[in-house]
């Protein structure tokens, strides 16, 4: 069974964009989420394999209004440089929050999404 499936937890995303083929690459770029791009579709799995989903032209991009989700990774620097190497910028600079560092990166469409590590970052 697909860890998709799990009682009570977030595994499906719409993610807002224009371009599904830009935004898919983007996200396999920054976070080497598994993607596959059809004409007039793209879907994702992200790193962990429980949250799936696709991009999506029907919604707007809400900026940081709204939920924001934040996807783990081991080390923020790295992935940062990544982010602003595919397009994307950061809208938030890494800051500590206990001991975690965290900031939030806004990608091609608008859409503002978090990074979080544990730990300073180095």
């Amino acid at each position: 069974m697909s860890s998709v499936f799990r009682n009570n937890g977030i595994s499906f995303l719409s993610i807002p964009s224009n371009d599904y083929a830009r935004s898919a690459e983007f996200y396999r770029s920054v976070f080497g989420w598994k993607v596959e791009v059809r004409p007039g579709h793209a879907s994702f799995e992200d790193g962990s394999g429980h949250v799936i989903g696709h991009w999506e032209k029907e919604f707007r991009a809400v900026g940081e209004a709204g939920i924001v989700p934040f996807i783990y990774v081991e080390r923020l620097k790295p992935i940062i440089e990544r982010i602003r190497t595919n397009g994307g910028r950061i809208v938030k600079a890494p800051y500590a929050e206990g001991n975690l560092t965290v900031a939030l990166f806004q990608d091609g469409d608008g859409n503002v999404l978090g990074i979080w590590q544990q730990g300073a970052m180095d």
